[in-house]
């Protein structure tokens, strides 16, 4: 909205020199919209800027750079988190120029934005979520826009979830699930988001996929990993996840030879169960000595120890620890530099707190798309990310074992380390 004392001007005879005037003269008369009139005055500024840099010359200069001249502005709405604001954006004669701070929103947070306009526009708005469109300074809410905002959205993210996954062989495979409320057919559902990620040839971590599912069920689960290995997902040697049910299975079904690991943090959260409050943390201490061993041999070797310990005392966590030795100990085939990375879902747990900490904000979905294009839009963030990050896993510790074919990704690593 544009403020009465800047209407009477055109943003060129703002001088640079009279805006840092024009700002201590509002807040000393205690404007309320302060905040909103200060970013408008400095945006227009830096418009005025780049058009002249753009140009070769400033409003009214004369001066043999000149390319083109100014042929007026054109009106633009710009959500900011200081309110709604109405820009005049400079018009050329010839070429055309457009603000670099009008730079699409990153895509979580347009993602977010269109998420709870959905919500607004259809009706299944809290007093929370209207608050929460207030506060991002957003007014007017239609259903063009919202339309507008998740079109560009989808294609965004359905090209990232629907990628070729040819950067393998991914050695390392991650998988959690999540839940978040949806409404469907009149009422709120709890609804399951699964989540991959892996390590690639180059040990860089990728976000694979995600897809939403009425239950963890195995079907669902088998249909998830088969929609993965379609897209290219191969070589898969260790899969890391929580004892989701039916998630064995379809492991067993999809990835023939390959291994899985029980998450250990999970597995002594169950554990514990099976113990007093008192004990819990003597319990604790001691499974935690298996994983502190510097070899495979004596990781096993400590793990019977342990559960000799607790056979007297406890039975039933001594009797599910010797049960669970093949699934909570299957990093031990990997190599030892591995070990840490590969035996629990730690980093996806973290990954998972940054999406409930974006969908919390939303509450209830409106729809399962609404779902998978925050969520995906989180993940192609955090994607984004880990392409340029620090490797997870060092690229050489990844080389084949003795005997088995070597692929071509693994073949570029094997050169450079020649």
């Amino acid at each position: 909205m544009r403020v009465a004392h800047l209407a009477q001007h055109r943003p060129a005879e703002l001088a640079v020199g009279e805006q840092p005037q024009l700002l201590r003269k509002q807040a000393a008369g205690g404007d309320l919209d302060f905040l909103r009139e200060a970013v408008a005055v400095l945006a227009e500024a830096v418009m005025e800027a780049e058009v002249a840099a753009q140009i070769g010359a400033g409003h009214g200069e004369r001066s043999p750079e000149r390319t083109t001249w100014r042929n007026g502005y054109r009106p633009r709405r710009w959500d900011t988190r200081a309110g709604t604001i109405e820009l005049q954006i400079p018009k050329l004669r010839q070429g055309s120029y457009f603000p670099a701070l009008l730079e699409p929103r990153r895509r979580a947070e347009r993602a977010l934005l269109a998420v709870v306009q959905q919500a607004y526009v259809e009706g299944v708005s809290t007093r929370r979520v209207d608050d929460l469109v207030r506060s991002l300074g957003c007014e007017g809410i239609s259903k063009s826009q919202v339309s507008r905002i998740c079109s560009e959205l989808d294609e965004v993210v359905e090209s990232f979830l629907g990628r070729p996954l040819d950067s393998g062989p991914y050695r390392y495979l991650w998988l959690d699930a999540l839940t978040q409320r949806v409404r469907e057919e009149g009422r709120i559902q709890q609804v399951s988001v699964v989540v991959a990620t892996a390590v690639n040839a180059d040990g860089k971590r990728e976000v694979l996929g995600i897809d939403v599912g009425t239950s963890e069920d195995g079907a669902f689960w088998l249909a998830f990993l088969r929609g993965l290995v379609a897209r290219g997902l191969s070589g898969v040697e260790l899969v890391t996840s929580d004892a989701h049910q039916g998630l064995r299975e379809a492991i067993g079904t999809v990835f023939g030879g390959a291994s899985w690991q029980r998450c250990r943090t999970h597995f002594m959260r169950n554990l514990l169960t099976r113990v007093p409050k008192s004990a819990e943390g003597l319990v604790a201490t001691t499974v935690r000595t298996i994983f502190q061993q510097p070899s495979a041999a004596e990781v096993h070797a400590q793990h019977a120890r342990v559960v000799e310990q607790l056979a007297e005392r406890f039975p039933e966590a001594a009797a599910m620890l010797a049960e669970a030795a093949p699934e909570v100990l299957a990093f031990t085939a990997c190599p030892l530099a591995h070990w840490r990375q590969v035996w629990s879902n730690n980093p996806l747990e973290r990954l998972n707190r940054e999406i409930r900490r974006r969908t919390d904000v939303v509450g209830i979905f409106p729809n399962r798309a609404a779902v998978v294009r925050l969520v995906g839009a989180v993940l192609a963030e955090q994607h984004d990310e880990w392409a340029v990050a620090r490797r997870y896993i060092a690229a050489v510790t990844l080389l084949p074992p003795p005997g088995r074919e070597v692929t071509s990704g693994e073949e570029v690593l094997l050169q450079a380390a020649s």
